[in-house]
């Protein structure tokens, strides 16, 4: 039986984004793939499968990491996060996870526990985003402190690009200088997708492409084809109802858009209860017979409405686009007042994915 909504995830495309990484660097620098949060809904098995031949990964949570490792990839795992008390430490040793240390208290676990095998530590310093991070202030102070934990192999220092996106700000500019007066490491880590795109002085050491990808623009006011990015996952549903309705008869919950003219209605089967956004703006468009037409009336949990008046032969079982390879994700994103990432990571479990 064919699922009423999937996601096609085109490896093909995370290729051609890894290469269009690739083309963005130096043989100097190293890659390691964000893969978190499910590799942005796109499936991180799989994701993972097809990145194998990069070194590294990079999740945000141990459960993360151990999904990676159980499943049999050797790479280097990287969590963002970190860990937070002494049994997640001892998890994380056993399974060879590089780990970020960005507090104090991270630090004091690694100081408090005997150990033999060794660890990779990425210091993470807050240059600007004030989320996660120490003071750089206290760099060498933490440098002098994991050197002294015998177990402590290679430390790379970190940060992360607050306002990367935007290509007018003078943000990215201070906090590479606030990295290059603090740092105490000769390997590096501070390039994001947005970095590696449109800020050369980022690139160094290892950069982390995350949203790219997968095919997304990390830019403000762009698409992934404005970047020479392909999008890889795609997903549709079907019509599963045309009706003709008359003027003044209004659509949906709350009467929210009313037919001008006598118009034919196609209902989809995809809804807020598979993750599409209910908030979504009059007239976004969707892809019926690879032509443009709108939402009309406010997204129901299992449905939406599109005006298909201007669509010749349109039947019940009709495939429906509503982001991918023709479609930007990011332009529904905006239509929906949010980011690309948070539609691709919200899809429900309702959702098939197929790999091709």
């Amino acid at each position: 039986m064919k699922p009423a909504v999937q996601a096609t995830i085109n490896l093909a495309a995370l290729k051609y984004n890894l290469q269009r990484v690739r083309d963005c660097i130096t043989s100097h620098q190293q890659i390691i793939a964000v893969i978190k949060a499910n590799a942005y809904g796109h499936g991180i098995i799989e994701v993972a499968k097809a990145l194998t031949e990069l070194d590294a990964f990079a999740v945000a949570r141990l459960e993360e990491a151990i999904t990676l490792r159980q499943a049999g990839f050797s790479q280097r795992i990287l969590i963002l996060g970190g860990i937070f008390n002494t049994e997640e430490l001892l998890r994380a040793i056993k399974n060879q996870f590089d780990l970020v240390v960005h507090s104090e208290h991270q630090l004091c676990l690694l100081e408090l526990i005997n150990n033999s095998q060794p660890i990779n530590v990425w210091l993470k310093l807050d240059t600007g985003m004030h989320r996660l991070g120490i003071n750089p202030e206290l760099t060498q102070q933490f440098h002098q402190r994991l050197n002294r934990i015998n177990f402590v192999n290679e430390i790379i220092d970190m940060t992360h690009l607050a306002d990367a996106d935007n290509k007018s700000s003078d943000n990215t500019e201070q906090q590479l200088q606030c990295f290059e007066n603090h740092s105490q490491s000769n390997n590096v880590s501070i390039a994001n997708s947005a970095g590696i795109l449109h800020w050369h002085q980022t690139k160094q050491g290892w950069v982390r492409p995350g949203i790219m990808l997968y095919g997304s623009s990390p830019m403000l006011k762009t698409s992934g084809p404005d970047e020479n990015l392909k999008a890889v996952m795609t997903l549709k549903s079907r019509l599963i109802a045309i009706n003709q309705y008359h003027q003044g008869e209004s659509i949906g919950y709350g009467s929210t858009w009313t037919c001008p003219s006598t118009t034919k209605i196609g209902v989809v089967a995809i809804g807020y209860g598979d993750g599409y956004p209910r908030n979504i703006a009059p007239d976004t468009p969707v892809l019926l017979h690879n032509q443009r037409c709108s939402i009309v009336g406010r997204v129901s949990m299992d449905t939406l409405s599109i005006n298909i008046n201007n669509i010749e032969n349109c039947q019940i079982g009709d495939e429906v686009t509503l982001w991918g390879e023709d479609l930007p994700v990011d332009e529904i994103a905006d239509s929906a007042n949010t980011i690309a990432y948070e539609l691709l990571c919200n899809l429900t479990n309702r959702v098939d994915k197929a790999y091709k």
